[in-house]
């Protein structure tokens, strides 16, 4: 080695800089996602606690509700376009308990619809609002032309519990 010339020290430089530029990236996705997760256990306990109990205490409201389900109701299809994971299996057995016929649950990835909605074609409007009725939280509106998924039947979008 000549003693004149000293050894570049560049590539450990830009090594080093380029390490901490990760190390500062994921940093910064692991508080992010920490900060947006909604996720709550003691949340979700105490809903799974409060519908145990609902259920034990009531059940000749869940007869009447399966009776609020004519059989004239055409089959739901309900779309999981939330972020919650497995909530279209959720509340397709949540209707079909109480009387409704409904497919395979499936998820939707969309943005435009942001609450949980029932749509309806002409002729659906009642049994529309029977099902938004048993779901206790959702808007009912008209099937726009643009989505053509659960033809035959009244889809069901959810976005949240």
């Amino acid at each position: 080695m000549n003693p004149d010339r000293e050894p570049s020290r560049l590539p450990l430089r830009a090594g080093a800089m380029l390490l901490l530029a990760i190390a500062i990236v994921f940093v910064g996705l692991g508080w992010h996602s920490a900060a947006t997760s909604g996720d709550d256990p003691e949340k979700d306990l105490e809903a799974a606690q409060t519908q145990v109990t609902t259920t034990a205490a009531a059940p000749s409201s869940a007869t009447s509700s399966s009776v609020a389900a004519s059989a004239d109701t055409p089959e739901l299809c309900v779309f999981n376009a939330g972020s919650v994971s497995g909530l279209a299996g959720e509340v397709t057995d949540s209707l079909k308990a109480k009387g409704f016929q409904t497919a395979e649950p499936s998820n939707l990835t969309t943005s435009s619809v942001t609450e949980n909605t029932v749509f309806y074609d002409e002729g659906q409007k009642s049994a529309a609002d029977q099902v938004a009725s048993a779901l206790g939280d959702a808007s009912v509106d008209p099937r726009p032309s643009s989505f053509t998924q659960c033809s035959d039947g009244i889809p069901v979008i959810v976005v949240t519990r």
